[in-house]
């Protein structure tokens, strides 16, 4: 199969912001360049709302429609490189709904997605983990006391899949031993959770781990793991107004660090995922 007869997505949830879908493209430029072929910036969801003036001009695409235009032209096999961490629902059960419409569509069109970032059936890759360390170590100190000790709280969004949390608990274990000589400890939370005790898994919420005594006369890192800026982990979002309340408290200094999607070691990890993806192709 030659690269004219494939097309190849870089997929992210969506975003009704436009910096999501301004990052996502960033990324999938930079990943045709290191690939060598064209990798398009699609969402599952919500990015065809945003107004395309706040885009440059150009309408976001979502990967349904996006994918069957590909397939009209003549492309006989879809790839798909999730910009997601983990297994996530959006992952696990959209995605495979919404390539089986295109199939039906278009029988003869071949779909293969990509391990997520995190692949849990492969060895272990650190490099994740040392982007998180590499953000926290290029933080901003502004609000931090100069050599004050500090704690790492590891927050990534919470879900609804016991899965994906794990990821994150792992990356948690990653980042502890990378930063055994600079941090005091690091913890796992989540930013929010759904109702009801099945989803404990998530705990501790963000709120309540800002809250305990072990991060006492400690700065705390925030090491944000999330991939675009959004509602939640942008400019005035769900994660800043969380911080903001915890900040109140003087012995608490709270610094965010920048996102995982935005170093620039994110893009040799895709292109790892699309290897694995175009291998299983001829295999």
């Amino acid at each position: 199969m030659t690269a004219s007869t494939r097309a190849i997505f870089l997929v992210d949830n969506g975003s009704l912001r436009p910096q999501a879908t301004l990052n996502l493209r960033r990324v999938a430029a930079r990943l045709s360049i290191r690939c060598g072929e064209t990798v398009h910036a699609a969402s599952l969801l919500h990015s065809h709302k945003v107004a395309p003036e706040t885009l440059g001009g150009e309408p976001a695409l979502t990967l349904g429609p996006a994918a069957e235009r590909e397939a009209a032209r003549g492309v006989t096999a879809i790839v798909v490189v999730p910009f997601f961490f983990g297994p996530s629902r959006a992952l696990s059960e959209y995605l495979p709904m919404r390539m089986a419409q295109l199939q039906a569509r278009f029988p003869g069109v071949r779909v293969t997605v990509a391990p997520p970032l995190v692949d849990e059936q492969a060895p272990v890759d650190l490099r994740l983990a040392q982007i998180l360390a590499d953000n926290v170590r290029e933080r901003p100190r502004e609000t931090e006391r100069p050599d004050a000790a500090f704690n790492v709280v590891l927050v990534d969004h919470g879900s609804p899949a016991p899965e994906v949390t794990a990821v994150r608990n792992r990356l948690a274990g990653q980042l502890s031993v990378l930063l055994v000589d600079e941090a005091v400890g690091v913890m796992p939370a989540s930013m929010e959770r759904r109702e009801g005790d099945a989803y404990r898994f998530n705990e501790p919420l963000l709120e309540d781990a800002l809250e305990r005594k072990a991060l006492a006369g400690n700065d705390v890192v925030l090491a944000l793991l999330f991939l675009s800026p959004g509602r939640h982990a942008g400019e005035d979002g769900d994660i800043a107004a969380i911080c903001a309340a915890a900040s109140r408290q003087p012995e608490r200094r709270i610094t965010p660090t920048r996102l995982v999607g935005e170093h620039p070691g994110i893009v040799a990890i895709l292109e790892s995922r699309l290897q694995q993806a175009l291998a299983d192709m001829v295999s």
